[in-house]
């Protein structure tokens, strides 16, 4: 599936001064993305950001991006999350699965990616540990609940809401738990996540409704005894090690700050 990126003019409205990577979440870089001409198109294009902050943020009493260092943009038919670089740090510490993919993303997959954007790259392993046992199969639980309780929260646009009437319960939720989990497993057995899915198609069949609930319940079933063996076998270290976290932090907040003092001398 190929698509069009957003135009500079684009970007400059949608990533806050300061980011040093971006790149496609979601669907796309999953190999899952589906263009508004499908019936079961529900897919909006999203992307990921990490920014360091301006010096006053790490020295005064100015936050970046409001209280939660998140910000958030919605332009036609892009959706785009940028977090403050220590933010972000944290969630890869706590294994959160939306963010750790943005560092495991086939090349072509990345907007913007710069030398602090690779030095963060270059040391992900830092962030694989056993917490993803837990982070994996918690969402992948969440996702299965939402998919099979009824629950229509403001997400959801009409033709998303009509597909659930069509199949009693949300396809599309169903599709992320087993993908979750079926990567959970991997990354406890390899120490590698695979965001482009190379099973993307049973994937959309499940999103497309062609599993039923029982079947996918049955898989689910089977991947989270996989996922608890995996977790037995793992070699990966339980936490991440946070002197070294830190160190990386120091250093990469350090180097942006020389280089916008250099910049500035030149001008």
């Amino acid at each position: 599936m190929t698509f069009k990126g957003p135009t500079k003019n684009e970007l400059r409205q949608l990533v806050p001064n300061g980011t040093f990577l971006l790149g496609y979440r979601g669907s796309i870089s999953h190999g899952l993305w589906e263009s508004p001409e499908s019936e079961f198109s529900t897919d909006d294009k999203d992307l990921m950001g990490v920014a360091v902050a301006p010096i006053e943020h790490y020295f005064g009493l100015e936050n970046f991006l409001g209280k939660r260092n998140t910000h958030e943009k919605f332009i036609g038919e892009w959706d785009v999350v940028t977090y403050e670089l220590r933010k972000y740090v944290g969630l890869l510490c706590n294994a959160n699965p939306n963010v750790l993919s943005l560092l495991w993303l086939d090349e072509n997959m990345y907007i913007d990616r710069t030398d602090i954007g690779d030095m963060l790259i270059e040391n992900r392993r830092l962030f694989a540990t056993k917490k993803i046992f837990h982070s994996f199969t918690g969402y992948a639980i969440g996702q299965i609940h939402r998919a099979t309780h009824g629950e229509r929260l403001g997400y959801m646009g009409e033709k998303r809401k009509s597909l659930v009437d069509r199949f009693g319960y949300d396809t599309k939720n169903l599709s992320h738990a087993i993908r979750l989990l079926r990567m959970g497993i991997e990354f406890l057995n390899e120490g590698e996540l695979h965001v482009y899915r190379r099973d993307r198609h049973s994937l959309l069949e499940i999103k497309h409704g062609e599993w039923s609930l029982e079947l996918v319940k049955l898989e689910a079933d089977r991947l989270f005894k996989r996922a608890e063996d995996a977790y037995d076998r793992c070699q990966l270290p339980p936490e991440p090690d946070m002197g070294k976290v830190n160190e990386l932090l120091v250093d990469m907040i350090s180097l942006t700050k020389q280089k916008e003092f250099y910049a500035l001398r030149k001008t």
